[in-house]
């Protein structure tokens, strides 16, 4: 079970939106490299990235932060936001990004994701992000008819290493993470789902720890880090002891 520590990027700067909204951003540090490298020392082991300015315009807009994120950290590190075609796939992988986060074009262009797939193996995750259990795109700035679980099994033979599950509702909010939504995901698709949106405490940790979540490869914690409701290395602690 990996937590990741994430890094949300707006302007240059390490944020936490509420509900998704650009305009509810809460700077946590203005400076993302630095903020990489504490990360690291607490001990965790994958770092999440999203690029938000990205998300937004479609294409890569804090590419200066991440280049200095990767060259502070030896941890892998997996990123979204704005990624939409093979050329930027690859230059994200070549610069050092572990594991790339394909989020609208999943929607819009699957056959790129199977595309991906199959020529960097192992290396392409799918961010489905979901606002009453409906896929939202282009930054959560629309919402389509197409379901989560949908468009999951849509990839469940492509070769995809990991689902990022969000739900828009709790993002930002310390609502608590949607566990029972998340691991129904990965039973219906057969593929590792990570859950991200509302992580808010010691108890979504120990949540994470109970057999029927166990099929969960990890879960993402932004704002409750930053803000100190769960301390890092005790969380890590009790994680690797239900290992």
């Amino acid at each position: 079970m990996i937590l990741f520590p994430a890094i949300d990027l707006k302007d240059g700067q390490c944020v936490r939106l509420k509900l998704g909204e650009m305009s509810e951003a809460t700077v946590f540090n203005d400076d993302p490299a630095a903020q990489a490298r504490t990360f690291q020392d607490q001990g965790f082991q994958y770092l999440h990235i999203v690029d938000l300015n990205g998300a937004f315009a479609g294409k890569p807009a804090n590419a200066p932060a991440v280049e200095a994120i990767l060259k502070a950290i030896t941890m892998p590190a997996q990123l979204g936001g704005g990624i939409r075609d093979l050329a930027t796939i690859e230059t994200w992988l070549a610069k050092g990004i572990r594991r790339v986060i394909l989020g609208t074009v999943a929607v819009r262009d699957p056959g790129l994701v199977r595309e991906a797939c199959a020529k960097f193996p192992g290396r392409i995750a799918v961010g489905i992000d979901a606002r009453g259990g409906k896929v939202a795109v282009e930054g959560w700035a629309e919402t389509s008819e197409l379901s989560a679980i949908d468009l999951a099994r849509r990839f469940e033979d492509a070769g995809v290493s990991a689902i990022i599950y969000t739900d828009i509702d709790r993002d930002g909010v310390l609502a608590g993470l949607n566990l029972p939504a998340t691991a129904e995901l990965a039973r219906a698709s057969g593929i590792p789902v990570i859950a991200s949106g509302g992580l808010a405490s010691m108890a979504d940790i120990e949540a994470l720890t109970k057999p029927e979540y166990r099929i969960l490869e990890g879960a993402i914690s932004g704002r409750a880090l930053y803000d100190g409701r769960i301390d890092a290395r005790e969380a890590l602690r009790v994680l690797a002891a239900a290992a």
